[in-house]
């Protein structure tokens, strides 16, 4: 069964619509909470087309991704209320404190890491409101990661032209892992000098 496939051919047509910046609003928002498709796949596309106007799809997309972001984010902080008496009954409540305690400390850079990388960031967003991660850590994270990756993407797609564009599609789940990894370290390292 192909899941992906079609769902990627189909960011790909919006991306040639004369309202594709209306859908790669709707994808980067959609995409921070439910949609498994993330918004590189129309922001690049569209940088190539228009590469005067990369920074403006970048900064829709970060835009629209942090907003659906705090859906997310306020998604998990309600469903938690809903379910809390059920995990308490489980025994699962010590382990979700440690968990809420990491996210607490490191939250900035909890949501950073998923905000720039292939992680799947609609979990953290939901993870972060479940968790009780200070809103302002939250915003941040994920507008500085996703700043970071949209505008890169979208920049580097408009002054490299289409070569650049597939050798980036073509690595990209390298490099993201290897920044996740980069940055994972760091708090680890961080963490066992405090």
């Amino acid at each position: 069964m192909r899941l992906f496939g079609p769902l990627y051919d189909r960011a790909l047509q919006w991306a040639r619509h004369r309202h594709a910046p209306r859908y790669l609003a709707l994808l980067s928002a959609s995409e921070s909470v439910i949609f498994p498709v993330p918004p590189d796949v129309m922001l690049a596309p569209m940088a190539l087309a228009k590469p005067g106007s990369w920074w403006r799809f970048a900064l829709l997309c970060t835009v629209a991704s942090v907003l659906g972001g705090l859906l997310g984010y306020a998604i998990g902080h309600f469903a938690l209320d809903a379910i809390w008496p059920w995990m308490v009954k489980m025994g699962w409540d010590e382990t979700f404190n440690h968990i809420q305690e990491l996210f607490v400390r490191h939250g900035f850079w909890i949501v950073f890491v998923a905000a720039f990388t292939p992680i799947p960031y609609k979990v953290f967003t939901i993870a972060s409101g479940a968790t009780g991660i200070a809103l302002l850590p939250f915003v941040l994270g994920s507008f500085i990661g996703r700043g970071i990756r949209f505008f890169l993407v979208a920049g580097l797609i408009a002054w490299g032209g289409e070569r650049l564009e597939r050798g980036l599609r073509r690595y990209i789940e390298i490099l993201g892992w290897a920044v996740a990894l980069l940055v994972l370290l760091a708090v680890a390292w961080l963490e066992l000098r405090a």
